[in-house]
């Protein structure tokens, strides 16, 4: 069993997809709710696609669904993306969407949402409840190698 590390503000977060894949949570369903009116309707029968998408930062291609592609490209510049009444964990996984999932700290969100405390933010994402898939980027752990007998 997992131990259990207290994120503090200095943890990065992002969305886990290993999280939705557990659970057997339709990811792309729940992207789906995110995508703006104009979107909704031009992708409503729309079956699952993936493209190729090249980082801008790195050169690298990966296969993309083309829902998140859509929030990532178009849906996130809309200017009701997140408003004051998006609730908290929503606002915070679409601000993982946008960035193309970048990990950040609750500071790093705060920074980007412009309202609540990063504190509060910690509080409702850093807690045992797993809000979306929305969790700490996990390190891997150090193993303290053998004396040799």
């Amino acid at each position: 069993m997992a131990r259990y590390v207290k994120p503090t503000l200095d943890t990065k977060f992002h969305i886990d997809f290993d999280w939705w894949q557990q659970r057997r949570q339709n990811l792309r369903v729940y992207l789906y709710s995110h995508l703006c009116p104009e979107c909704r309707v031009k992708y409503a029968d729309s079956p699952p696609e993936e493209i190729d998408w090249v980082s801008p930062d790195t050169g690298e291609v990966r296969r993309v669904d083309i829902l998140w592609h859509v929030i990532r490209t178009h849906c996130s510049q809309q200017p009701d993306y997140i408003t004051d009444h998006t609730p908290l964990t929503a606002a915070v996984f679409r601000i993982f969407l946008a960035n193309d999932n970048t990990p950040l700290t609750p500071a790093g969100l705060h920074q980007i949402l412009g309202r609540k405390s990063p504190s509060l933010i910690l509080r409702t994402i850093g807690g045992h409840q797993i809000y979306k898939g929305i969790r700490p980027v996990s390190t891997p752990v150090r193993r303290r190698a053998k004396k040799a007998a």
